[in-house]
């Protein structure tokens, strides 16, 4: 069930969505309150699964990363709910939704390889999860507004000494 948030917890992720490096004496100031009030919000809100605190990358300015998304047929839709928990534990994916339409599930994939690394994906991952029908992939040639959290297997990556 959803959460409703009170009109200081709005504003405060507002701020935070205009400047995440914004530190809490300046949000306090923004918003008119004390700064260990702004820290008190966030802890919450962080504690309640409401908000997450992440460096975000845009995948199109950074060699390396290949992004797809993955419609998804279930054989049977009554483990929607399970299939959705599944697959949003694999390593290269960064979220998975239940949508309406021609697929049961939308996922993105987030790759550190060549094209390799999405058919390993899809051969040995996706298709490790079982009561899947069907699936179609569709790699992101180019976006805008496109900003990602790291999914694991590319934080990894990314932590990786160069050579």
């Amino acid at each position: 069930m959803k959460k409703v948030l009170d009109a200081a917890d709005r504003r405060l992720v507002a701020a935070l969505a205009s400047d995440g490096q914004a530190s809490a004496s300046a949000l306090a100031e923004e918003l008119g309150v004390t700064a260990p009030t702004i820290r008190a919000r966030m802890k919450n809100l962080i504690a309640q699964g409401l908000m997450r605190v992440a460096g975000l990358v845009d995948p199109f300015q950074v060699k390396g990363l290949s992004v797809a998304l993955v419609g998804i047929k279930l054989q049977t839709q009554t483990q929607l709910d399970e299939k959705l928990e599944e697959i949003s534990q694999l390593e290269n994916v960064n979220w998975v939704a239940a949508v309406t339409g021609h697929y049961d599930l939308l996922v993105e994939v987030v790759t550190t390889e060549d094209i390799g690394d999405l058919y390993n994906f899809l051969d040995t991952a996706l298709s490790g999860v079982g009561g899947i029908a069907s699936s179609e992939s569709f790699v992101v040639m180019k976006a805008r507004r496109k900003w990602i959290p790291l999914p694991k297997s590319a934080r990894a990556w990314f932590s990786e000494p160069s050579e």
